[in-house]
């Protein structure tokens, strides 16, 4: 039974935090419902963005939320968002995420939030992604 157990998880899709610093400074994660791409790139005019991708279409609607619950519970919303030609993606760029990175390192669980859609996502191995990510310092892209 336990090597049953065993053979289960190693056959389950790893869902890791990953943080790279080229091209640009880049968290990524994802799960069979949602993929995160996370960016800072200093040579643009909002140079940090979170794309979030869907199997399926987003919900077209006027505001978007990111809902983190943990220890340090929040939600945050902006009506900045974009949608994809194909609605699959979606896209909020600024000039700084500190409550993004915030929600995503002291929290266990995030759900994105667009209309009726709530896509929750698991928060766990974010934290050293994040530090890793805040302490990034690459030369502008090109």
């Amino acid at each position: 039974m336990r090597m049953l157990i065993a053979l289960c998880l190693l056959a389950a899709p790893a869902s890791a935090w990953e943080f790279t610093a080229t091209p640009v400074c880049t968290i990524t994660h994802e799960t069979p419902d949602l993929a995160l791409r996370i960016t800072f790139d200093p040579a643009q005019p909002q140079p940090y963005s979170i794309a979030l991708t869907r199997p399926i279409p987003w919900e077209t609607t006027e505001t978007f939320g990111l809902r983190f619950d943990g220890p340090a519970a929040m939600t945050i919303g902006t009506g900045r968002h974009q949608l994809s030609r194909d609605g699959m993606t979606l896209t909020v760029s600024d000039t700084g995420f500190d409550n993004v990175l915030d929600g995503l390192a002291y929290n266990a669980r995030g759900t994105a939030l667009a209309g009726a859609t709530e896509v929750p996502f698991d928060l766990t191995g974010a934290r050293p992604a994040v530090e890793a990510f805040r302490a990034c310092d690459v030369l502008p892209s090109a």
